[in-house]
């Protein structure tokens, strides 16, 4: 099992969550975005494509941007694939000069199983719009309470309960795929979301 952990702007420095499970979690392997600073989404998804192309099966864990990034490829390539993937405070906001290129967010469904992680004090995303985006996109929402942009800022290190969540929704994933009617044998598997 491969868990790709995909950063948002201006990467996840040391003491981010992200970067703990890379130093600790032996599944967790780094995407490598260029231009972290100043990003351009067609880059982000090629290179978001080609690391999933290398990592057949694998979970993706997006946080801020990085989550976007995944609905977008997920979106942009449907029948990659993938076990599962947590999104963790997807950014969004058309006013930023480095966030605007990604928008408007896809609203369709992602074709396998996610789970969508939001707070209630985001600064780049309300959770009204957060629970509607799960909605669009067939995720599960967890509602993480008073937790800001679930970053170092906002006092997230290691955060275990991300570890629990992402294997839960592997678990979910398992169960989704071992009943998934109409999975024969050469074709892409169209996951049930989520």
């Amino acid at each position: 099992m491969t868990t790709l952990i995909i950063p948002g702007l201006d990467g996840s420095r040391e003491g981010h969550w992200q970067q703990w499970w890379l130093d600790n979690d032996p599944t967790s392997q780094p995407v490598h975005l260029t231009e972290l600073h100043h990003p351009v989404p067609e880059e982000w998804e090629q290179e978001l494509f080609s690391a999933i192309m290398d990592n057949p099966g694998a979970t993706l864990v997006g946080h801020s941007l990085g989550a976007v990034l995944v609905a977008r490829v997920l979106t942009r390539w449907p029948y990659l694939d993938l076990k599962a993937a947590l999104l963790v405070a997807p950014a969004e906001d058309p006013s930023h000069p480095r966030a605007k290129p990604f928008t408007p967010l896809p609203e369709l469904p992602l074709h396998v199983p996610t789970t969508l992680v939001a707070s209630r004090n985001d600064p780049w995303m309300s959770q009204t719009r957060a629970r509607k985006l799960a909605s669009l996109w067939r995720s599960r929402f967890v509602d993480v309470g008073m937790a800001g942009h679930v970053n170092i800022e906002s006092g997230f290190g290691p955060w275990p309960l991300g570890l629990a969540l992402r294997d839960e929704l592997l678990d979910r994933a398992a169960s989704s795929r071992r009943y998934q009617p109409g999975a024969g044998a050469g074709h892409p598997l169209r996951q049930t979301p989520g």
